[in-house]
């Protein structure tokens, strides 16, 4: 089942389920987020009704929005091995034997999700990138979690896009603190937030035989697969929940595929082939089976001084 909340043109914003080329709405709803928090049986329920009798939309005629509005929490890892070896390398660094050990992670702004739609970019960024990866969502409250709980604690998918100020990152992270201002004026996630069971007949070891692409302005970009995750979801999400809580609608990504980025395929085969983004670039992020993110980048919020002039 397919979980979608959209906005109206007149600023309407609703919950529903994908049925064939509609949605059909869930009535009484502007969130997902209550929904997951009364436990995965009473949301596929309330899906269900609505593929029966919710009202139909077109939705040509609706703007797609995050499925979570807030999420309570969004932990961010690290877990495709291509990715950290590029993102290592553009700071000077071998790779490190813990992050075989552990599936290492950093908490991002909830405030900043959106779906479809425009982006700005990061202020003071003059190297913007996109960051393909999926998200899973967690359904239930659950703390020191075994990889076998931690399982059956993911309610759903989403394509995950973590936008970056790639200068404003590089910058903080000399300083052995963040990534923060690099990260947090934008995540998108969406289009949907699709049940386990969809990705179940797709399966492997780590993740699931789905291709993940990213075009920007049409011209293909990104060509991976999820299965070439290294750490999956449960393990992920059993580290999470160490000595701690996961709670419903806590987002946790993958971290960025292979070639998932500008910064990896520049760094490949040069700026002049994989241009920064700018203003106007359309960029489209797709997951096999989770849908596809189509956003616009708009022009950055002024940076005002942090001193007295």
């Amino acid at each position: 089942m397919k979980f979608v909340r959209f906005a109206s043109a007149g600023g309407e914003v609703r919950v529903g389920v994908v049925a064939g080329e509609h949605f059909r709405v869930l009535g009484g709803h502007t969130d997902l987020l209550p929904l997951i928090e009364a436990g995965e049986a009473a949301l596929l329920e309330a899906g269900r009704r609505a593929e029966k009798s919710g009202e139909e939309v077109d939705p040509a005629q609706v703007r797609i929005l995050s499925p979570l509005a807030t999420p309570p929490t969004f932990r961010d890892f690290y877990a495709f091995e291509q990715h950290v070896r590029a993102g290592r390398a553009w700071r000077g660094l071998e790779m490190d034997p813990t992050w075989y050990e552990i599936p290492v992670f950093y908490f991002s702004n909830p405030y900043a999700f959106r779906g479809e739609g425009e982006v700005p970019m990061t202020p003071g960024a003059e190297k913007f990138d996109f960051e393909l990866e999926v998200a899973a969502i967690v359904g239930k409250a659950g703390s020191n979690l075994t990889v076998e709980e931690a399982e059956d604690h993911i309610v759903g998918y989403c394509v995950l896009n973590d936008w970056s100020g790639r200068d404003v990152q590089h910058r903080e992270m000399t300083l052995s603190m963040g990534p923060v201002k690099g990260k947090d004026t934008a995540t998108s996630l969406g289009p949907y937030l699709v049940t386990k069971d969809e990705l179940a007949p797709y399966a492997t070891a780590t993740g699931f035989d789905r291709a993940m692409t990213v075009t920007v302005n049409g011209r293909p970009y990104t060509e991976a697969n999820w299965s070439d995750v290294y750490w999956s979801f449960p393990q992920m999400i059993a580290y999470a929940s160490r000595g701690t809580q996961v709670r419903p609608g806590d987002v946790i990504g993958s971290g960025t595929c292979g070639t998932g980025c500008i910064l990896e395929l520049s760094r490949t085969h040069g700026e002049e082939d994989y241009p920064w983004l700018k203003a106007g670039d359309e960029v489209v992020a797709t997951v096999e089976g989770l849908g596809s993110l189509r956003n616009t980048i708009v022009a950055a919020d002024p940076v005002h001084p942090l001193k007295r002039q």
